[in-house]
């Protein structure tokens, strides 16, 4: 999960983010998930925001929910509480 990581905050690609990579990674930085319909709602003690995603037609991730994924790993560091992540 180190590369998916490292493209999210590199913000180089952000239209070419799996649906399922950027899921399975928010889950590895220890977020707790809930599914409603199509939405994934995730959520981690500590993180004031929740995060809310839902994936595009072909199984993208939409590129403003990568960037707000992304700002949330900044704002808290999530990115160094796990060096196997």
């Amino acid at each position: 999960m180190k590369d998916i990581l490292k493209n999210i905050l590199s913000a180089l690609s952000d239209k070419n983010i799996k649906f399922s990579d950027m899921t399975k990674l928010i889950l590895d930085l220890g977020f707790y998930e809930r599914i409603k319909g199509s939405h994934h709602i995730f959520f981690k003690k500590g993180v004031a925001e929740i995060i809310n995603l839902q994936s595009l037609k072909n199984g993208k991730a939409k590129t403003y929910q990568v960037r707000q994924v992304r700002n949330i790993i900044v704002k808290y560091e999530l990115h160094k509480e796990d060096k196997n992540v």
